[in-house]
């Protein structure tokens, strides 16, 4: 059950270390934008491989298309509730979070990275040792998220000891975030692991498409593309190691 927070906590630890990063080093938009393709692109192979195939091992394919299908409109349905109250920039570097009010930043930081943490648990479910390929593919994509809004959000005004406390916040409840889906899920039938795996990956591919790939692309122009698919090739890489 510890091993399960400790993992969430490694890959929710990188949080901390890129926003460290954003706060001292201050990199151009372009830099940030090419780093976070090719997060991007781990977090891709991390949905298709270590969460969607694994879910239609596990729970066929009724379970995996629901899954993913719910987890979509979650994502999407808190997102636009988050963005009303200006959570909508909270990834952007030039500082678009001013105005957006605390909450709402917070509670945006939350939603993207608790799906993520809560299948770092749920590849600890088969008693095989946790999913390194999971683990690696949070831990690289969550620096360029939070070295972005770092950047961003000390442009719009906050004090680098609240943009540190937030991440260190965020990389907590990630830690929980996998020990909720260990226990939560341990003897669960297949059906509804499968299912759960399914909804972290639907969530994960829209918080894709809605913040990390367009600012990227924003922000860094035609090499996104590349960057993003050597991001890609590498997480798989990683997967055929396990």
């Amino acid at each position: 059950m510890l091993e399960a927070a400790l993992w969430g906590l490694v890959g929710g630890g990188s949080l901390v270390v890129g926003a460290a990063l954003g706060l001292r080093l201050s990199p151009s938009k372009r830099a940030i934008g090419l780093v976070m393709a090719f997060g991007a692109g781990v977090l891709v192979s991390a949905a298709a491989f270590e969460l969607t195939e694994e879910a239609f091992r596990q729970g066929g394919r009724d379970a995996t298309a629901i899954g993913l299908a719910v987890g979509a409109l979650a994502f999407f349905g808190a997102n636009s509730l988050v963005t009303r109250f200006g959570g909508g920039h909270r990834k952007r570097s030039g500082g678009q979070q001013q105005g957006g009010t605390a909450a709402a930043l917070v509670i945006g930081s939350l939603l993207d990275g608790i799906p993520e943490s809560a299948a770092i648990g749920i590849s600890l479910l088969e008693g095989d040792g946790v999913g390194i390929a999971v683990v690696a593919a949070v831990f690289i994509s969550n620096v360029p998220e939070s070295l972005s809004a770092a950047v961003g959000l000390r442009a719009a005004g906050r004090s680098a000891a609240w943009v540190m406390g937030l991440w260190v916040a965020v990389a907590g409840a990630s830690a929980l975030a996998a020990l909720a889906g260990f226990v939560l899920l341990e003897g669960a039938p297949g059906d509804l692991i499968g299912g759960i795996q399914a909804f972290a990956a639907g969530a994960i591919v829209v918080m894709l498409a809605d913040t990390m790939i367009p600012e990227a692309y924003e922000d860094s122009g035609r090499w996104v593309g590349l960057v993003t698919a050597a991001g890609f090739g590498l997480a798989f890489l990683l997967s055929t190691f396990e």
